[in-house]
């Protein structure tokens, strides 16, 4: 494979080893990686069908910015493909790029002026004080302790799986009633400190009372007592989801209800910190889906008009 020397790079030959790069960093789940590998073949196809295409062939250094432009816009005007697919295929698009410049395939990144799509964020679900309730059974339904304490720990401080993986005991600080617990850094979001309430509390004294005490990890996979991974907390999550009948919700559906939970009274610079968010728009969704939430329910309790 020639690097910034002269010789055209293959689109498609450059892509498999972008391709084959992120599967052995192993970072992505297998569906993620083929809608990576989707992606980049539809903007492939579509280039070569293009004006700006030569010989019918995709060389990456051909591809400037007015040409990922054009891209853009087919996929929205001709193809009228929701802003969230043309945004996800960007995304896909900026890191293939980035990462070819990096590399030296190119000698400068064609897709870091590119603009994306705006999309109007729509609040996310809310778990009903029901399906709540009925989490919480479940949870205490033959699971251990170390799954009680992730569960309960997930639902009362909406920790992303990644997060929770990654949790160390010298990460918690208990008291007599309450406590916190600290994220590490990682490449998207700073570190950052959430409070644990008191039912947090109680339950990681019990649990942490039986832990190893060389343990490195919070929370070790029984099975290898070596980091619990994200695909095992995954299936643990809609095994208990499933149990209490809310098939289909997962960790997404935790973290947004301890957004909504903790945008009834707390500061919105506050709840961002806290739930790790690098721009305030996106707590704002919860706070937009309380606002919702509350108009609907003055119009339900509303008398009805008598003709």
């Amino acid at each position: 494979m020639s690097k910034a020397s002269g010789v055209p790079a293959q689109g498609e030959l450059v892509v498999q080893e972008f391709i084959h790069m992120l599967t052995n960093k192993g970072e992505l789940t297998p569906k993620t990686l083929r809608e990576y590998a989707s992606d980049l073949k539809h903007f492939t196809e579509w280039y070569k069908g293009s004006a700006a295409a030569k010989e019918h062939l995709m060389r990456i250094e051909d591809v400037d910015t007015s040409t990922l432009t054009s891209y853009r816009d087919h996929s929205q005007n001709v193809l009228q493909l929701k802003p969230s697919t043309i945004n996800r295929r960007l995304i896909t698009l900026k890191r293939f790029f980035k990462w070819a410049a990096a590399e030296s395939r190119i000698s400068s990144d064609p897709s870091k002026p590119l603009k994306f799509i705006p999309e109007d964020k729509v609040s996310p679900r809310r778990m009903t004080a029901m399906e709540e309730q009925s989490f919480l059974s479940a949870v205490e339904q033959g699971n251990s302790l170390r799954d009680q304490t992730i569960l309960t720990l997930m639902f009362h401080t909406g920790l992303r799986t990644m997060e929770v993986c990654n949790l160390e005991p010298v990460d918690i600080e208990l008291g007599k009633r309450s406590g916190q617990l600290t994220v590490r850094a990682d490449k998207r979001n700073g570190q950052r400190k959430i409070p644990l309430n008191k039912t947090c509390n109680l339950m990681l004294k019990k649990y942490i009372a039986g832990l190893d005490p060389h343990s490195p990890y919070l929370f070790p996979s029984e099975k290898t007592n070596d980091r619990l991974t994200e695909r095992a907390l995954r299936h643990l999550i809609k095994k208990v989801m499933t149990a209490a009948g809310l098939e289909g919700l997962s960790s997404h559906d935790l973290r947004h209800r301890f957004g909504y939970a903790m945008a009834e009274r707390t500061p919105l610079h506050r709840l961002a910190e806290i739930m790790g968010h690098t721009n305030p728009d996106t707590t704002m969704i919860y706070v937009k889906g309380l606002n919702i939430h509350l108009s609907e329910q003055e119009k339900d309790s509303s008398p009805s008009e008598v003709d």
